[in-house]
């Protein structure tokens, strides 16, 4: 029987809260789906290297390689070989003996390359004989890929100046699941309401000037409010006067995660995802951008290259600048798009976005859509 086998070089999240977490678990949701579709069995190898050696070892027991179609892997934020406990790989060979015994057998590999902040001294923490060590083994990172993949998948296009990886390069951002889409005709309220998810003790993520600019719109009359989920302990780990800040009557804090914040998405019109304009934010491209869709929510997000043409695909929102008046004009431009924003999500998010379209996405490039 043909296969297709998944490569991760790390133990896969149990219960994925984060988007780097989230996205193996879906993918493999993905594969599964495109492997039933198609006949194929699908093999996933995962976790430390003695693990990931045990079960490739069984594969080539049963040379199942010789059927293999194609494989897909992911890196994380660290370089494959220090994804073990500790950083301290038990097994230094596991992945070039698995890559190139699938290329020698003319298997297409493609990896999904997470990440390239280690390029930015603006974002990269560590300094000095550290930060050295660490960058000279991300570039080995890089050769590695360079010598085995037929292609490497990135967040965004926008994102492939920055990777020294000579091979194909293609866009794979994350998707949306089919099961959880809930999208109805419901007008926008009044005042109407906005919901931003995420990180509070960064400005990179634009929070301050999102409370900015609902002080702005509210000066005289409450025309909007505002939802902002986080986590407790960033909450808790705000200043007196940041805290200050977010105790408005428009405002309304919350730590939820799960079903609890699905439930939320279904009380609030739109979202926001008002970062920061940056090189490196201009080919992020984050996962609650498809999270808030999944949700049937519009978006204001601010001109980051990548969410920018995300969202004007469809388009499922409206684009404005990283400042507090920009956000305002937003909050403005969405009311009387607001139902034609909806109809899209509605119609043609998950046809082109679902993680099931991205499985898709990556084996034609990798076999072409031949079985």
């Amino acid at each position: 029987m043909k296969n297709i086998i998944i490569y991760y070089p790390f133990t896969v999240a149990a219960n994925p809260k984060s988007g780097s977490a989230i996205r193996p678990v879906e993918m493999i949701k993905a594969f599964e789906v495109y492997a039933k579709k198609n006949g194929l069995e699908l093999i996933v190898i995962s976790g430390t290297s003695k693990e990931r050696r045990q079960q490739w070892g069984k594969l080539v027991e049963e040379r199942k390689y010789e059927q293999t179609l194609f494989c897909y892997s992911e890196n994380q934020t660290i370089p494959l070989w220090l994804t073990d406990p500790g950083h301290i790989p038990k097994d230094w060979k596991i992945d070039k003996d698995v890559f190139q015994t699938l290329k020698k057998h003319h298997v297409p590999i493609g990896v999904f390359y997470r990440d390239v902040y280690w390029k930015f001294d603006e974002l990269y923490s560590l300094k000095g004989l550290k930060k050295f060590i660490m960058q000279t083994i991300y570039k080995q990172e890089e050769k590695f890929y360079g010598k085995y993949m037929h292609t490497v998948f990135l967040p965004s296009d926008a994102m492939g100046k920055y990777v020294n990886i000579n091979t194909a390069k293609m866009a794979l951002p994350p998707g949306g699941r089919y099961t959880e889409i809930k999208t109805n005709n419901n007008p926008i309220q009044k005042p109407f309401k906005g919901i931003y998810v995420g990180g509070i003790n960064n400005d990179d993520y634009g929070l301050p000037t999102l409370v900015e600019s609902f002080a702005l719109l509210n000066k005289d009359s409450i025309k909007g409010e505002l939802v902002i989920v986080c986590r407790e302990d960033e909450y808790t780990e705000l200043s007196q006067s940041d805290k200050e800040k977010l105790e408005k009557p428009y405002i309304d804090l919350k730590h939820v995660s799960g079903a609890e914040l699905q439930q939320v998405y279904t009380e609030v019109d739109f979202a926001f995802i008002p970062r920061k304009r940056s090189v490196y934010n201009d080919f992020a491209v984050p996962i609650k951008l498809v999270e808030y869709l999944t949700a049937g929510l519009p978006i204001i997000g601010t001109n980051c290259s990548a969410q920018e043409d995300f969202i004007q695909s469809g388009p499922y929102g409206v684009i404005t600048k990283d400042d507090a008046e920009s956000l305002v004009q937003g909050m403005q431009d969405i009311q009387p798009q607001f139902e034609h924003y909806k109809r899209n999500i509605g119609q043609s998010f998950l046809q082109q976005h679902a993680w099931n379209e991205r499985a898709e996405q990556a084996a034609q490039a990798l076999i072409g859509g031949q079985q």
